[in-house]
């Protein structure tokens, strides 16, 4: 069962007094143990959907350490849908790692693919439509139309009148549903996870694909620390502090590197005195065992 509406905690820390700032953390990290944050809005209306034309099957794409993967299977297992997972690397297998191990332990079908025919299915979802005519088809990342609408929802959970809301930017669904979502003057700053400026592009299709008018954003692009997926010691020591100090754990390949983000714009300040600020928890915490793994010691 999912735990809505998620809950809003308030921050406390001598440097936000100093800085004169009110922070905030939206916890959907709390909503489901194995349905978390974002990708259980994402999932919502999807799932709704499916089961409106009658779909058996869910099949969507990811990589070796997908949320969305893993999330999926999750769902697929809990709502009562069979589920298939085409999984970017040939090399892989189910026993690859924490979240492909889960997936498969949920009854999903992984079909490991090369990294080129795995871009081209990507690109060409009618593709998979052809080849799985039975399956209700889930983007990689789980982002189009319905899980945009399910993302904007949030926004309504919000009691508070705040200015500023950040998060994460892996696909940009839940990116674009917040955008949708905030009114006012209220600004939304994305926080890329990805290296490279091609992000604030893919952003700007997305947003005219979605037909949302709202230009009241910022895409910071300085935050990636060397690209999906990578990490630096600043990282992980910023991961470990925020746990030891808000009992909050954080994931390194999203909501470590937003929060790290908003906290250095505090400290340096580039936000003005007198702000509420919204930090999105997107979830993911299933992604640190894969990181432990590797001897990296991020506190969960």
């Amino acid at each position: 069962m999912a735990h809505l509406p998620s809950p809003l905690e308030e921050l406390r820390h001598p440097i936000l007094d100093e800085k004169c700032i009110q922070l905030f953390v939206k916890r959907d990290d709390l909503i489901h143990e194995e349905i978390m944050g974002n990708k259980w809005r994402k999932l919502k209306y999807n799932l709704e959907e499916a089961k409106k034309i009658g779909a058996s099957t869910l099949l969507t794409l990811g990589g070796a350490y997908s949320n969305h993967i893993y999330a999926t299977a999750a769902a697929g297992a809990e709502f009562g849908f069979n589920t298939i997972g085409v999984i970017r690397g040939d090399e892989l297998n189910s026993d690859s790692n924490e979240t492909l191990q889960f997936a498969s332990e949920k009854g999903m079908e992984l079909e490991f693919v090369d990294r080129k025919n795995y871009s081209e299915l990507r690109k060409n979802p009618e593709k998979l439509q052809r080849d799985y005519p039975d399956c209700y088809i889930l983007p990689e990342g789980g982002t189009n139309e319905l899980a945009v609408q399910g993302c904007k929802g949030l926004i309504d959970e919000i009691a508070i009148d705040f200015d500023v809301i950040a998060l994460p930017i892996g696909t940009g669904g839940t990116f674009c549903g917040v955008l949708d979502g905030v009114t006012g003057s209220q600004n939304v700053i994305g926080v890329s996870t990805l290296k490279g400026d091609f992000v604030l592009e893919e952003m700007e299709k997305l947003i005219t694909r979605f037909k949302i008018t709202n230009r009241n954003f910022t895409i910071n692009s300085d935050f990636h620390f060397g690209g999906y997926g990578k990490t630096t010691q600043e990282l992980i020591d910023f991961i470990n502090w925020f746990k030891e100090t808000f009992s909050i754990s954080l994931d390194p390949i999203y909501t470590g590197k937003s929060f790290f983000a908003v906290w250095n714009m505090i400290n340096s300040d580039k936000f003005e005195k007198n702000l509420k600020i919204v930090l999105l928890h997107t979830g993911g915490l299933q992604g640190i065992l894969g990181f432990n793994r590797k001897n990296i010691n991020i506190i969960q």
